[in-house]
């Protein structure tokens, strides 16, 4: 096990990326509020965050820090962001000339200090040419011979070597802003954004499903060289989806649960396979219900535990889903008579189940069409007994348990 430093350090590194994504998926959203979708984010690309929109770039580095850390002219924080930057500008990485460099920190910034100096205009404290001078003292006064530093000081030299002096250039466009919202702060937005967008109660499992989309989308950018960064195009188009999902005549259907395998094996003592064996259904008909009634369980227990049913919506669904049942079985039952054979049984008992398996489609919602809520959701009353095939399924089924139920 390792011991406590390096479990601070790891919890630190993890949050820090955590703050990555949450942030650049609050600046997704940002982007897409402003109506405009002609915008691309990326992250851990050129930087933390690179944002594209139009002929601009925009390069974020974010620096979640304790309460009480300053950022000083001598600070590992600032001195690693300007390595990055420089060595990236000196190598033609990034154009400068079309490029804005963003230093978000949750820091303190000290009155007074470079980073001070390098606020955006409307702070009033911008001095460029103070931040640059001040940049240069500290890296001459510096004693440091070890760690980081050294390698930072020496990108940051090499920018005015040659012929083409890049640091004043630099500091042209770099923004610093302290107080930034933390994790925590960042994730409180997001929930009113969700909140802003389906409403309040169905705001954090709405945030949730944006959140998983994203972190994937994300980690296929990140796993990919060169990988595709998520465009406004495709996450207004994932956004409007999710948000019809979350109407009020609609339910979210989540695609770990539609795209849900099951093992038909491991359900043989359950009622509803009983029912399907009683009229002879085969196996790999079994299995495709066995695949429904898991998917419909799950996803009816997940909207459940997100309080996304309203009261009574569950009970109401399956006693129109009874009832449309009753009238085609008491049917069969009325054309059978009490002379027919287990065979005649049989046959119309197997026309039932072809209803539900081919055409009984009652949403639970007029949005949510989902075949397999409403297949999956007949073979959990079949379950129950509330709904049968076999004309005797009943009594034949209750038969069966009889004798267990006695040992």
């Amino acid at each position: 096990m390792a011991d406590t430093g390096e479990q601070y350090e790891a919890s630190a590194s993890a949050l820090g990326y955590l703050f990555q994504f949450a942030k650049a998926l609050h600046i997704c959203i940002e982007q897409w509020m402003s109506g405009d979708m002609d915008w691309s984010v990326a992250v851990e690309a050129a930087d933390d965050v690179e944002i594209h929109q139009g002929p601009d770039t925009r390069l974020i580095q974010l620096k979640q820090r304790a309460d009480g850390v300053r950022m000083t002219d001598l600070a590992e924080d600032l001195w690693k962001t300007l390595r990055i930057w420089a060595e990236a500008a000196k190598a033609d990485r990034i154009v400068l000339a079309e490029t804005k460099l963003f230093l978000l920190t949750t820091a303190e910034i000290p009155e007074g200090s470079a980073a001070f100096c390098l606020q955006p205009r409307s702070s009033q404290h911008r001095d460029e040419d103070r931040a640059l001078n001040m940049l240069r003292e500290a890296r001459r006064a510096s004693k440091a011979t070890k760690g980081s530093l050294p390698k930072c000081f020496d990108a940051f030299d090499n920018l005015d070597r040659g012929d083409r002096p890049l640091q004043r250039s630099l500091m042209s466009r770099i923004e610093i802003l302290s107080g930034t919202p933390d994790i925590k702060e960042v994730r409180t937005a997001l929930q009113g954004l969700a909140a802003f967008a389906v409403g309040h109660e169905a705001a954090k499992a709405f945030l949730v499903r944006l959140e998983g989309w994203f972190y994937d989308r994300v980690i296929e950018q990140m796993q990919t060289p060169g990988g595709r960064p998520v465009t406004g195009i495709e996450f207004d188009e994932m956004l409007s989806d999710l948000q019809r999902q979350f109407r009020h005549d609609n339910l979210p259907i989540d695609p770990d649960i539609s795209g849900m395998d099951s093992d038909p094996s491991q359900a043989g003592d359950q009622q509803f396979v009983r029912q399907l064996g009683l009229i002879g259904v085969g196996a790999d008909r079994i299995g495709l219900a066995v695949r429904d009634y898991v998917r419909a369980f799950a996803q009816r227990s997940r909207w459940s535990t997100e309080n996304l049913l309203r009261a009574g919506e569950l009970g109401k669904y399956e006693r129109k889903l009874v009832e449309e049942w009753q009238s085609r079985f008491a049917e069969m039952a009325e054309e059978l008579g009490p002379e027919a054979t287990e065979e005649e049984k049989k046959k119309e008992a197997r026309l039932i189940y072809r209803w539900v398996d081919r055409e009984a489609r009652f949403p639970i919602r007029s949005g949510c069409d989902e075949t397999f809520v409403t297949k999956g959701s007949y073979h959990m009353l079949a379950d129950e007994l509330k709904v049968g095939w076999h004309p005797d399924f009943s009594a034949r089924l209750i038969a069966l348990l009889e004798p267990a139920r006695a040992r």
